[in-house]
């Protein structure tokens, strides 16, 4: 075979191959849609349940306390009528003692078989969706994160990748379903409209091992990150709601359906924090990786370029956060806008920067 022709053949190869990785994208988006409605059918059959109704009504003026029978105890001589610790089932006055709410399905049993119907979907998009990525891959025969559209379809895939994680560790996480296919479908749909871009190589200066370091570490925060997000908005919401319940106020049905499901305020804002703080130095090393890839490449390890500044104003965000959490004891709200306005940086990094600002990384176009 001559060099013209193994170079046609490996030509026509990387195209089928990209030819493919935009039908197991499109698949994964399928299905994806169809977990998006056994979600959407969880919290519908969860809102018939019985166990929010009963939750509402042990809770009126939102600071009930529920006693059980007395218990009668022998003892020598006669008998002694202890009573039943009190049970808290919703926060008292001053307090915030509230447990943890059953979940989207609501205590319902066809609730459940939705949920967990919506979780092997899920499971069964990633696959489908991971195998994009790779015939992407090898399709340009690199790491597929050489544009935004490569990074959309990587992360995507790396976000749910990190919610099945948290699954299978048997975390209290399901919650999270409908909230993340959502975005993650508003996330591919953008990636092959907008963002879509074919098959070629890189530029000089991304042909480094640390593409592979720097590239993957950046998308896997971004995920994890974005899962953080999640949780500190459904903190808000769950907590002005019991801050209403509290206060003796009634919300409305739908907001009762919903948010009545959800963990408690405390565990959400628990939850938030620890995903932000466990992936934290990762981001530490992100920057850090990007900034010795930067000296190879460039000559200098720090050019203030747009993308380095806002990677940069990321990490003092989250670092604020944290250093609040630990030092000044913000938890609650004050905590939750800064995690907010940190995710804010973030997404500004990626997709302001890259398609309205020009730097030294807007080399791959979108």
């Amino acid at each position: 075979m001559t060099l013209a022709a193994a170079t046609q053949l490996a030509v026509a190869t990387n195209e089928h191959l990209a030819s493919i990785s935009n039908t197991l994208i499109y698949s994964s988006m399928a299905v994806y849609t169809l977990a998006f409605f056994a979600y959407i059918a969880e919290w519908l059959f969860g809102s018939r349940s019985k166990v929010a109704r009963t939750a509402a009504a042990l809770t009126a003026d939102g600071a009930r306390k529920t006693a059980g029978p007395a218990v009668t105890v022998k003892q020598a001589g006669g008998t002694a009528v202890l009573e039943r610790p009190q049970v808290v089932v919703r926060s008292a006055s001053g307090a915030r003692d509230v447990p943890d709410g059953p979940g989207a399905h609501g205590g319902d049993v066809q609730g459940d078989l939705y949920g967990r119907i919506a979780i092997s979907l899920t499971a069964l998009a990633f696959l489908v969706e991971l195998a994009g990525v790779v015939a992407r891959a090898a399709s340009v025969e690199r790491a597929p994160w050489g544009n935004m559209y490569e990074f959309n379809i990587t992360f995507s895939t790396v976000a749910v990748g990190v919610y099945l994680a948290l699954l299978a560790l048997r975390k209290n996480v399901r919650w999270l379903g409908l909230f993340l296919i959502t975005t993650v479908l508003l996330d591919l749909g953008l990636a092959v409209t907008v963002l879509y871009t074919a098959s070629d190589q890189l530029v000089p200066a991304l042909h480094s091992y640390w593409l592979y370091i720097h590239v993957s570490t950046a998308i896997f925060c971004g995920a994890v990150f974005y899962v953080g997000a999640v949780a500190t908005i459904l903190y808000l919401f769950k907590d002005a709601y019991e801050s209403k319940l509290q206060s003796g106020g009634k919300p409305g049905a739908f907001a009762t359906s919903v948010l009545e499901r959800l963990p408690a305020s405390a565990s959400l804002d628990k939850f938030a924090y620890r995903v932000n703080a466990a992936v934290f130095p990762l981001w530490t090393f992100t920057i850090i990786a990007g900034a010795i890839w930067a000296g190879d490449a460039w000559g200098r390890y720090w050019n203030w370029d747009p993308k380095e500044t806002w990677s940069f104003i990321t990490w003092v965000a989250y670092a604020c956060y944290l250093h609040a959490r630990a030092t000044a004891g913000w938890k609650g709200r004050k905590a939750a806008y800064l995690a907010l306005i940190a995710f804010g940086c973030w997404l500004f990094n990626y997709y302001g920067v890259n398609i309205f600002v020009t730097g030294k990384h807007s080399y791959a176009g979108v």
